[in-house]
């Protein structure tokens, strides 16, 4: 069980802490009391969850994940640190890889007591694979493990919730287009609502003793191939689509080329598929039943609907 009242009036410095995952992070430690400090490249982004907070409990800063000097000065004072930098673009050595061990090290500088590092599935714990991101996130987990050996490790499968741009991509395209090409069709996700993954963050920060040096993979209830997910999606929206599946040749000729939405990174990924390995505890460890996409998604699709809310009533 969490420690009530364990993070009350700590600082908590959540790193790449403006992005989808953040917002529900630091939502799950304002309510504990928590002071909260979110730096970003763009921390205005996070400028909405100001009214959440009470006075003097929330704090922004300009993050630059490639500067260690940036690094150390958001860390700075920290009791908590959460890395949750993450993406498919730029110098991803530097972002994934290294900037994770300068945050680890900062941490253990300015004497914080838990860390917690999100990582993420990916099917070749190597850092010479080929996929760059991969490589490059698990690099980022031995780097925080070497600066500061009590950091929990987070790797959760692909995450989805109200506002988020997995679910929403496929819903906007499934509304316009009545033939879709669906790549990877087979490629099993396990997906996991964002809030069960922040609350396990909040959780492990709260009791570093009980999950410190330890990693954890969190996936979802139910694993759902790619055709599914498009099907469910159409469903939710009371609209009849048809699904091509894409053979993989062609798929990896589309996602090598530049401009498209799914880099060459991405869809090596989504072919592996995206499911945890029983190798690692998962929700369980923290007394959470994660909660499955069908609890969610006739309510989030009602705006890709026809009539949107008015569907219901007027085809009755």
């Amino acid at each position: 069980m969490a420690k009530s009242g364990a993070l009350n009036g700590k600082m908590v410095v959540l790193m790449g802490g403006t992005g989808f995952l953040g917002n529900y992070v630091a939502q799950a430690l304002l309510t504990r009391g928590a002071r909260v400090r979110i730096c970003g490249r763009d921390p205005q982004a996070a400028f909405k969850l100001k009214p959440l907070a009470n006075l003097g409990q929330l704090q922004f800063a300009r993050l630059d994940a490639t500067d260690r000097r940036s690094v150390e000065q958001c860390v700075d004072g920290a009791d908590a640190v959460v890395n949750l930098v993450g993406s498919f673009e730029g110098d991803l050595h530097k972002l994934m890889g290294e900037a994770p061990g300068w945050m680890a090290a900062a941490a253990t500088e300015t004497g914080a007591q838990s860390f917690v590092h999100v990582s993420a599935i990916a099917a070749e714990p190597d850092e010479d694979s080929e996929n760059e991101y991969a490589s490059a996130k698990h690099l980022g987990e031995r780097r925080v493990r070497a600066a500061f050996p009590n950091a929990t490790i987070v790797r959760p499968s692909i995450m989805f919730g109200k506002d988020d741009n997995f679910l929403n991509m496929f819903g906007a395209l499934i509304s316009k287009l009545p033939v879709l090409p669906v790549f990877g069709p087979e490629a099993e996700l396990q997906l996991v609502y964002v809030d069960d993954v922040a609350e396990v963050i909040a959780r492990s920060l709260e009791d570093p003793g009980l999950h410190g040096g330890k990693i954890y993979e969190l996936g979802g209830p139910e694993k759902l191939t790619m055709m599914e997910i498009n099907r469910r999606i159409a469903a939710s929206q009371r609209r009849k689509r048809t699904f091509l599946p894409m053979p993989d040749g062609l798929s990896a000729t589309f996602a090598a080329l530049p401009g498209t939405p799914m880099g060459s990174d991405q869809w090596n990924l989504l072919k592996q598929g995206n499911v945890t390995s029983g190798e690692y505890p998962g929700f369980e460890k923290f007394g959470i039943e994660p909660k499955p996409l069908g609890l969610f998604l006739d309510k989030w699709m009602t705006h890709f609907r026809k009539h949107g809310r008015f569907a219901a009533r007027l085809s009755a």
